[in-house]
């Protein structure tokens, strides 16, 4: 009988033990609020059912104790009565001798010359039953268990009711309390990427005073992380302007200087790198007022496909202009139009066949420019300039952009492999710059068949 009443007990917890590990299965892939809330119903739901099953087991325990302890006391009355007056006595009990529903462990055991009691609480009609030998043959009660195991059930129902109402209330406060440490997180989260992203002023700076909590100290080092990282760009910044200026000055007395001296071999040299030395002062400067979001962009909506042609003639860039199809192309009459119409996908409008862009005519040269200026340097000829819709591309036949350049972008003063020559590494950075006040996307790849792709993506009129 033990073994039985142990045995509903020990399922459901078995049962909720899955279940609580499949609930930490599935939360791997949840939210932390989630994650939390869950956990912590789980945990609850532990507990309730551990407290739960000692509760059960304990009143099981003790209506099995009284039980058997009134079953034996009523057979040693029936007994006596028997010996007194050779009667079984039947008032209020299920007294017998050699009764036929009599349980064959304890007849067995009344047959032995023992005196003992069998707890029967998983059958249909619970019982308790209590027999000894009388001669040869076997005196046994039974009394009816209804009213206790239904008192068990009604107390298991309270256990389970009382248990769900406490994992809800830990499953919402686990909630609350996650919700809130999550968005904080999240806030945490937002600003280091704003940060990444450039946004040097961008802080949590909500942590109320005399909290010292992990979330605050992540606040705390988030926030002096940004301001450290932000007083250095800008000492540096600073740097180079006052560098790139101050040289202004002596260069271009330099200049000057070189220009008087008389036509020889090694006055061209001099003048050489007089001249590569005002170009990479002018380089600084100009990175360091895109570095101080000096820069102030003249936008109008031109035609991409003449503006690029007019920009490689201004330059002396003797590179050949292809035009895609989609780019420019004759009218359904015949003819090169000329007025202002809408775009066939609807996507940006077209001068005639033209695509119309929103850009600042000197920044998109000098973009161009640099990207040519490097495809000539560090890659191979020839270098080919497209006109594509709204974007240009640029490209030449070399070893192609090296893996670090494509991952981490370009780095000021580094040109990223050997195999791409010598240089300062401004004309990328610059490039990119430049891009990014006019509102376009410069992309870096390596062409299909070898080569760097640079794509200038111009946002249509």
């Amino acid at each position: 009988m033990t073994t039985a009443l142990r045995r509903r007990p020990a399922a459901l917890g078995r049962r909720v033990g899955a279940l609580c590990a499949r609930a930490g299965g599935l939360s791997r892939g949840l939210s932390l609020r989630v994650k939390i809330a869950v956990l912590l119903a789980a945990g609850c739901a532990l507990v309730a059912v551990t407290i739960g099953l000692l509760i059960h087991q304990s009143r099981a325990a003790q209506i099995a104790s009284n039980a058997r302890e009134s079953a034996t006391s009523q057979l040693i009355r029936v007994r006596q009565l028997y010996e007194l007056t050779g009667q079984v006595d039947h008032d209020g009990t299920e007294a017998a001798l050699d009764h036929p529903a009599l349980p064959e462990p304890l007849r067995k055991s009344a047959k032995d010359g023992r005196r003992s009691t069998y707890l029967d609480l998983s059958g249909p009609d619970p019982a308790v039953w209590a027999a000894r030998p009388v001669g040869d043959r076997v005196l046994s009660v039974c009394r009816p268990l209804n009213t206790a195991v239904d008192q068990l059930h009604e107390l298991d129902g309270h256990l389970v009711v009382w248990g769900a109402v406490v994992v809800g209330l830990a499953a919402l406060g686990g909630a609350g309390i996650a919700s809130r440490l999550s968005r904080q997180l999240r806030t945490a989260a937002a600003t280091a990427r704003r940060i990444s992203l450039g946004d040097l002023d961008a802080r949590i700076g909500r942590t109320p005073a005399g909290r010292q909590d992990e979330v605050a100290e992540l606040a705390c080092a988030v926030d002096t992380m940004a301001a450290s990282l932000q007083s250095r760009l800008e000492a540096e910044q600073r740097f180079t302007a006052d560098v790139a200026h101050e040289l202004r000055t002596p260069l271009t007395g330099l200049h000057t200087a070189a220009e008087l001296l008389p036509p020889s071999r090694p006055t061209e040299l001099v003048r050489d790198r007089v001249a590569a030395l005002r170009t990479l002062t002018e380089d600084l400067l100009e990175v360091a007022r895109l570095d101080a979001n000096a820069e102030e962009p003249h936008l109008e909506v031109l035609p991409l496909d003449r503006t690029v042609e007019k920009i490689l003639q201004r330059c002396g860039l003797a590179v050949e202009l292809d035009r895609c199809e989609a780019s420019r192309g004759p009218d359904p009459d015949g003819t090169s139009g000329t007025d202002r119409t809408d775009g066939s996908d609807g996507s940006h409008e077209t001068y005639g066949t033209e695509a119309l862009v929103r850009t600042d005519v000197r920044r998109l040269e000098r973009i161009v420019a640099n990207l040519i200026a490097n495809a000539r340097r560090h890659g191979a000829e020839p270098v080919e300039v497209t006109v594509d819709g709204t974007s240009v591309r640029v490209r030449d036949h070399g070893p192609g952009f090296p893996e670090r350049l494509l991952k981490d972008g370009p780095r000021r003063f580094v040109t990223g492999a050997k195999e791409r020559g010598q240089g300062t590494g401004l004309g990328l950075t610059i490039a990119l710059g430049q891009a990014q006040v006019v509102g376009a996307r410069v992309t870096l790849s390596n062409a299909e068949g070898g080569g760097a792709l640079a794509v200038v993506s111009l946002p249509g009129a």
